[in-house]
Order: C-alpha cells, then structure tokens, then sequence
C-alpha cells in the first residue's frame, strides 16, 4: 500500500518532534558538573593508566550506569581494560533487526596528560593539567548524548556505541586497541560509521571545526542538515580537509570508516594546567553536543546500504580546499551572475567562486563561498543541474544556499528577463 504524502510528512514531523525533545535533554548545567568533576585536581589530570584516570573511569561508569545501556566491554562489563588502562563502552542496540548488527559508534577520550612533561604539555610541567577542555568537554558530551539516546521512545535502527577513550593522549592507544581487539560482546558487528568529540568546550562566535567531512560523499549534506534541523541552534561549521593522527577519529578513517570529528578550536591553554573548568563554554557545550547527537542518530536510520567510505579522503588536502573554494576572476557573465565548482564529495552542492558586480545574484544577496543546494525548491543532482536550472527559470528565482553551514534562502530577480 502506497502511503499518501500527507501520512509520510506526519510522520516525519512526529519522528522531528521525538528527536527534538530528546535533544532538549542535553542541557548545559548538566554537562557542566561533569565537566567540573572530570576536572577536579583530584583525578590529578586523568593521565591514562594512572590512578586518577582509573578515578576518572570510575566516575563516567557511575554516570552511565543508571541509564540502562548495555555493557559492552569484557566479561560483561562497561570496560575494556588494555594494559594498565581502559576503555568505556556502552551499546544502544539498534531496533530494527535487519540492520541492527550494523554499528555507529560515537566516542571521546577521557583521558589528559596527568602532571605534564616536555613530552605532552607546553608547561609549565608539575602541575595538574586539568584537561577541562581537552577533553572532559567530550566525555561530558558524550554522557549526554547517552541519556538523550535512552529519552528517545525507541533506539533507532543502527545500533549505537558510545565510547570512552584511554590512552588518547599516549598515542591513540584505546582507540586503536578497540579496532584491533573488540570485546566479544560486539565480534558480530560491523562499524559503518564513527562521529568522535574532542575540545568542544570552547566555542567562540559559534564556530565548530567539522573533520572527516570527505570520508564519505555526502556528509557536508548531512551536517548541514542536522545542524538546521526545526528548533536548533544553527552553528557555525569550519569543514577542514586534513586529516592528521592528531585524535580518535584518524583510526578509524585508516580502516576506511566514514568518520566525522566536532572541535571547537585550539587555544592558548591547551596542553597546559591553565586548561581548567571556569574557562569552557558550557553555553556553547550544549549546541554541539546535540549537533552530535542529531547526526548519530540520522546515520544510525538512515535508510539503504551503509554509507560508503571515499578513499580520495586520504590524497587530499588543504591545498586542495583553497583551490576548489578560490575566487574565480573575469569569465562571462551570464544570465544570473554566478560562476560556480563542482565538488566530487558533493555534487549536490556547487561552490559559487565568482558573483558578478550589480547581477542579480549580487542584488540578491549571494557571495562567493556559498554552496547552492536548491532552486525554487528542488534539490540539485549536481553542477549541470543546476546550470540547466538556472537556465530554464523565469523572471524570479529562489535559492537556498549553504552559507558556512546554515540555510540561507535568497530571492534573486532578473530584471533583464
């Protein structure tokens, strides 16, 4: 039975509403205490394998415990000891059957750099480095998302790992040890996608540092979807190119996983004890974790075949970002005024490079930068579409752009039509 368009948008605005309210369970004040407990100078800094990151540990089992997650580490257990240090893994099992051994796994490390020395810290060495930012703003959001996962009337369709991190800061240590020595808990899955969390404790003018984004074709979409999803907070996102082994997704992304990253930015403190509690964001903390939180959660019901990884992630790199987004000079006009690139990692989005002076498109607001994604309310297939698009439309001409991550519609009109 064919479901009638009416039935289908009901559906999709309750299944908005149920995510939305579940979101809301991600609260600022909440995140800040276990921000502040994280990064007590009684866990002496959470250096992995130490007893204050055993404490730290302890202390995000306590947080999870009650929400009714199922252990996932060894021996039926929340961790997976490696050494002297151990991972947390925590399993919302996916509700629909046929897809539920499929596994999105959402992570952050919980461990810091202890008293620092020449080899981790940019001192003065010590003293207990607090790691508030680095990285208890991830595990605090990780511990959110967690209880907005268990808010949700139903898990979705993907099961969902969260993952706590050891011996991050040592090498990518816990990481690397879960992808080379899963508990037996989690043998039969297979790892279709990871989304990690590291330093979001410091947002400043709503900018966050989206990595990973070229993993999978697509994925700019998918963001920028989610983070303008009805009753959010839109922010700001930075899509960076690089991909360095600088934290816990790059595991991932050599084993060919399409892997996203959230990251507010480096600072002065970072790696240094004066990374501490009353210097984080907690305002800011709370948009990205629900940012995170609505991009696992779409990946995880996402309908079809998992996505597929984009092997050319690898070869490419800032470079090549500044090329694709260059301003173009000179060039014939055109009808509309506007000069765009095809991306191959997003078809559906060209990058306009170049705006005519005094063209419709410069009276009408565009700029180079923008991404263009519909035209008069249909979705582009790609850079062709959108020049046929163009072409083929009347006096008056709506837009919808991808400004830096947000939504932006814009009327262009043709006065010469």
């Amino acid at each position: 039975m064919w479901l009638s368009q009416g039935v289908v948008a009901a559906a999709e605005l309750a299944a908005a509403s149920r995510l939305a309210a579940a979101a809301a369970t991600i609260v600022a004040g909440d995140a800040g205490r276990h921000v502040a407990a994280l990064a007590d100078d009684a866990f002496e800094g959470r250096e992995a394998g130490s007893r204050g990151g055993r404490a730290a540990g302890a202390y995000i089992v306590e947080a999870i415990d009650h929400l009714g997650l199922e252990p996932a580490g060894d021996s039926g257990s929340f961790y997976q000891p490696f050494g002297s240090m151990r991972n947390i893994l925590a399993l919302a099992r996916g509700s629909d059957p046929a897809v539920a051994d499929e596994l999105v796994i959402v992570s952050a490390h919980y461990d810091h750099v202890g008293y620092g020395d020449a080899s981790n810290s940019y001192g003065p060495f010590g003293f207990v480095h607090n790691g508030a930012d680095d990285n208890a703003s991830g595990v605090a959001g990780l511990i959110e998302i967690a209880e907005a996962l268990q808010a949700l009337p139903s898990h979705p369709r993907r099961s969902i790992l969260l993952a706590f991190w050891d011996g991050e800061e040592k090498g990518l240590l816990g990481s690397y040890h879960f992808l080379r020595a899963r508990p037996e808990s989690l043998r039969d899955f297979r790892i279709v996608f990871c989304i990690n969390l590291d330093m979001i404790g410091r947002l400043r003018g709503e900018r966050v540092e989206v990595y990973g984004s070229r993993t999978s074709p697509g994925l700019r979409a998918l963001t920028v979807a989610t983070n303008n999803r009805a009753g959010a907070t839109a922010l700001e996102l930075a899509y960076v190119w690089k991909i360095d082994p600088d934290s816990d997704h790059y595991p991932f992304i050599e084993k060919q996983i399409p892997t996203l990253m959230f990251h507010t930015g480096l600072h002065d403190n970072y790696h240094r004890p004066s990374d501490d509690v009353h210097l984080v964001n907690l305002t800011g903390l709370e948009p990205v974790a629900r940012l995170t939180f609505a991009t696992a959660v779409a990946v995880a019901d996402e309908v079809g075949g998992p996505r597929p990884f984009r092997p050319d992630c690898r070869r490419e790199a800032e470079s090549g970002q500044r090329m694709l987004e260059a301003q173009a000079a000179g060039g014939k006009r055109g009808r509309w005024g506007i000069g765009t690139r095809g991306d191959a990692a997003e078809p559906q989005a060209p990058v306009v490079v170049r705006v005519a002076a005094d063209s419709p498109a410069a009276r009408g607001g565009l700029i180079v930068g923008d991404r263009i994604v519909m035209i008069d309310g249909a979705e582009l297939a790609d850079q062709n579409d959108m020049v046929r698009r163009l072409s083929a439309a009347g006096k008056q001409l709506t837009i919808v752009v991808d400004r830096r991550g947000r939504l932006t519609q814009l009327e262009l009109d043709d006065d010469a039509a």
